[in-house]
């Protein structure tokens, strides 16, 4: 009714009741009345005779989707309280991390550089989960600056000290250091080869250095190469330092 008439119930009442007062009097005029009144009637269409079973079910199903909306405002509140207590333990941890880090880092690099200083930053924002890192250095006698100003040999000692940082905080298995010594001369070799000995003392990592340095080669408990005896035949061969050490000094 609201669609046809474009009026409430009670307006279409009160337009009723005016139309009922001006119906005319003469038979012609009555006729002619209640010919309008029947094509409105049928312009109204047919009868639903199931409306209210109709309306009955939609109610249901408007009910069950009320439920499952509600269902599921529950589950997203629930994950994004997830979500933050996950953010929140996430922020903890990393920063004690980056502080232990840091730290271990400082003491690492003035080792290395026999002084200086060096510290990690976190840039861009000021929550650690969307920060940035940044390393600064400052080896003897130079300004502090970022990691990309320094030098070749210089970037690797720093990057070993930051490598060798992180696995104090959390050591792992096995590293494997690849010509990390390639870029440095033979002052810092050794230097990097006796910060590579005290990490083996203080950690249980296994350190595996590929390297053509014999400065480097010479301060390992074992080498593997690869010879080739043949040709197109590679054989490994594995030499024991410091049994061969042993066995020459008896």
């Amino acid at each position: 009714m609201r669609q046809a008439t474009r009026l409430e119930p009670e307006a279409l009442g009160e337009r009723l009741k005016a139309e009922a007062i001006a119906i005319p009097a003469d038979a012609q005029g009555v006729e002619t009345h209640i010919s309008h009144l029947e094509r409105e009637r049928d312009a109204l269409g047919a009868v639903n005779l199931r409306a209210e079973e109709e309306a009955g079910e939609v109610g249901q199903r408007l009910a069950v989707m009320e439920s499952e909306r509600a269902d599921l405002t529950g589950a997203i509140a629930r994950l994004r309280g997830g979500i933050n207590e996950l953010n929140d333990e996430g922020r903890e941890r990393l920063q004690a991390a980056f502080l232990q880090i840091n730290e271990s880092f400082k003491a690492l690099f003035e080792t290395l550089f026999e002084g200086g200083q060096a510290e990690l930053r976190l840039v861009e924002s000021d929550d650690p989960l969307e920060a940035g890192l940044e390393i600064f250095a400052c080896p003897p006698g130079k300004r502090m600056a970022v990691m990309s100003l320094m030098s070749g040999g210089e970037q690797a000692l720093t990057a070993t000290a930051l490598i060798f940082a992180v696995f104090l905080a959390n050591p792992s298995p096995i590293c494997v250091l690849d010509e990390v010594d390639a870029p440095l001369d033979d002052a810092n070799v050794d230097r990097f080869c006796k910060l590579l000995d005290e990490m083996r003392q203080r950690t249980e990592t296994r350190f595996i250095a590929i390297t053509h340095n014999p400065v480097t080669m010479s301060r390992v408990d074992r080498l593997y190469g690869v010879t080739m005896a043949e040709r197109g035949v590679s054989q490994l061969v594995s030499v024991d330092l410091r049994q061969a050490e042993a066995l020459a000094a008896e």
